[in-house]
């Protein structure tokens, strides 16, 4: 079973001070990248890239090898996003479930990515997330089977910004623990 990876990386970081997709680390190490890498390297073939604000600058911080789509609506919240990696994992009939994170979660690695896609062959009709302490998190993966339904229920949902959450939560999502690989925590401001 083929997983692409899915880096959500289209907001304004209005909280933070800029768009997080152009963010990097004390070190240098850029989000966008490190996030590019976690799913490769945790076995996603293929990566998409869903980019919004600063898209022209973000566009050049990642290799020819990544597929870059700009969310139409980005600025409404992060269910434009989702929806954009999802129209574009569509196209792809041989891509069978998309591994989902966003942009500004530090500890995100490969071995978190490895552990949902790998935690049992990745079906079609997959839904898994990573939680830590039992609290939800990412990455998580969707199987193809749930595209068309969860692009609907984003679409109807009042709260633009709410994601999938709702959408896993009535659909009986698998949890995975990964507090034993990092915090899971995303980042708000600088």
């Amino acid at each position: 079973m083929t997983v692409a990876g899915v880096v959500l990386a289209a907001g304004a970081g209005t909280r933070f001070g800029g768009p997080k997709a152009l963010a990097s680390d004390p070190d240098g190490t850029r989000w966008l990248s490190r996030a590019v890498g976690a799913l490769r390297d945790g076995g996603c073939e293929g990566v998409i890239v869903v980019l919004g604000a600063a898209a022209n600058q973000a566009r050049e911080l990642v290799d020819d090898t990544v597929t870059i789509v700009t969310a139409a609506g980005w600025a409404t919240g992060v269910s434009a996003s989702i929806a954009a990696g999802l129209a574009t994992a569509t196209a792809v009939p041989d891509i069978d479930a998309v591994a989902i994170v966003p942009v500004d979660v530090p500890s995100l690695c490969a071995a978190m990515v490895a552990r949902l896609i790998g935690a049992k062959p990745v079906e079609r009709d997959a839904l898994r997330r990573a939680v830590f302490a039992g609290r939800p998190g990412h990455p998580v993966v969707i199987g193809r089977n749930h595209w068309a339904a969860l692009a609907a229920h984003l679409d109807a949902q009042a709260d633009p910004d709410a994601g999938a959450r709702d959408y896993l939560l009535a659909h009986s999502v698998l949890e995975l623990e990964c507090s034993d690989l990092g915090s899971g925590d995303d980042v708000d401001s600088r």
